[in-house]
């Protein structure tokens, strides 16, 4: 037994609810469990219960043991002065208070146990592998709904804390979120910093200039830092070097990753590219608030680095020709990571719920991701049709199953109550 479970199962009233009496032989009526409390006191607040013909109202306590009443000296403690019920798993001591004990162990199924341990101790890609199949479709959509606003408002917390750092410019924090997308998993943190070390500021001031935009790029991520012998990657180390001077940036010196990675996820393409949105777009965040269709959205991030790239994964390393455009699978990440995060985020910080459900609508509207996530679930025959399926399944699986969180979950909340 885990205090959690104990928990649960007061909360839920997952016990033999026309039998319980306390330690004294008296009848006990739960009218109200009480709502658990988080903080600091008693376990339950507000709760009313009837003792034989007596009704009370007040605060309940849970142990694993009637001693660790003792134990953790709650008797001196003002916070538990209003308990009205002690609720413990084993009567392992008598103690002199001034309410009632339950002894909850006899009235509990043992079936529900044994569920839970099997839960516990499951080694699945998921603890409720075998059972999450049952699972009525109205309940798996409504619990998939309330994972994606989870997500999305972590995401939003996140955000939040980016625009303390930089005194609420929403614009600059799309672009240190889009730099960071378009460094994808093993390079995100790298572009991440370059984004922060180029502000949208000067990027405004050469949007125009394609081969400006790459040499502030390039230079940041340390990809020019090398003697070349084409005058392209000349040209735009000697325009580098004159920008650098000139806003005094400095470089992030994060390490860039390529090794047994896809030619077109290479840094220097991704930045190219990265640097072609800059140049083609102007507020894009502006539109992104106002667009109506997630069309609107796609239409700007449809981007082909310039024409030196076209035979080009890295500078100086000719190959055959190949447009270097953002594929498909590319802009529908950026949707997905940045776009409807951001989106999120913005109305949830000005209480706009028009733009929050503008979002997940967007969301609605993509592909499903394909990760190993997503095949794992798919394995289990849990429908993943859209990137609002998606994104809610990667919530559970991080934030419920890798943690065996199942008495926080719907699914593992349904297996255990089926006995």
């Amino acid at each position: 037994m885990t205090e959690k479970l104990l928990q649960f199962i007061w909360q839920f009233r997952h016990y033999n609810a026309n039998q319980i009496v306390d330690t004294n032989g008296d009848k006990i009526e739960v009218i109200r469990p009480g709502t658990l409390n988080t903080n600091q006191g008693p376990d339950f607040l507000d709760a009313r219960i009837k003792i034989n013909n007596t009704e009370w109202a007040g605060n309940v306590e849970l142990h694993i043991n009637a001693s660790d009443w003792d134990l953790h000296q709650h008797s001196k403690d003002l916070n538990y002065k209003n308990i009205i019920l002690h609720v413990v798993w084993k009567n392992n001591k008598e103690l002199q208070l001034p309410f009632s004990t339950l002894e909850l162990q006899p009235f509990v199924s043992v079936l529900l146990l044994n569920k839970y341990e099997s839960l516990m101790q499951s080694t699945q890609f998921i603890a409720c592998g075998q059972q999450i199949s049952s699972i009525p479709y109205l309940h798996m959509a409504a619990w998939k709904e309330r994972l994606l606003t989870e997500r999305l408002q972590q995401r939003s917390r996140y955000i939040s804390d980016l625009l303390q750092q930089n005194e609420q410019h929403w614009e600059e924090v799309f672009w240190w979120m889009l730099a960071r997308n378009f460094g994808v998993k093993v390079n995100a943190d790298a572009f991440e910093a370059i984004a922060r070390s180029i502000s949208i500021t000067i990027l405004a001031k050469h949007k125009n200039q394609i081969h400006q935009l790459e040499a502030l790029l390039l230079g940041q991520a340390a990809i020019l830092d090398t003697n070349f012998d084409e005058d392209y990657p000349k040209m735009l180390k000697r325009e580098y070097e004159f920008l650098q001077k000139k806003y005094t940036l400095q470089k992030p010196h994060l390490p860039l990753f390529q090794l047994r990675m896809r030619p077109a996820n290479f840094p220097s393409i991704r930045l190219s590219q990265l640097a072609m949105l800059i140049h083609c777009s102007s507020h894009l965040f502006s539109i992104v608030r106002e667009a109506k269709e997630l069309t609107e959205v796609t239409a700007h991030l449809q981007v082909t680095a310039n024409d030196y790239w076209h035979y080009h994964y890295n500078l100086d390393e000719p190959v055959a020709f190949k447009k270097k455009t953002l594929g498909a699978q590319m802009v529908q990440n950026i949707c997905i990571n940045t776009i409807a995060p951001m989106l999120y985020a913005y109305g949830y910080y000005y209480n706009n719920l028009q733009l929050q459900q503008k979002a997940i609508r967007w969301l609605e509207h993509i592909s499903a991701e394909k990760n190993s996530i997503s095949k794992g679930f798919a394995a289990l025959g849990v429908s993943n049709k859209n990137a609002f399926d998606s994104q809610a399944l990667i919530q559970l699986k991080n934030e419920y199953c890798n943690h065996k969180h199942c008495l926080h979950c719907a699914i593992g909340n349904q297996i255990l109550k089926a006995i």
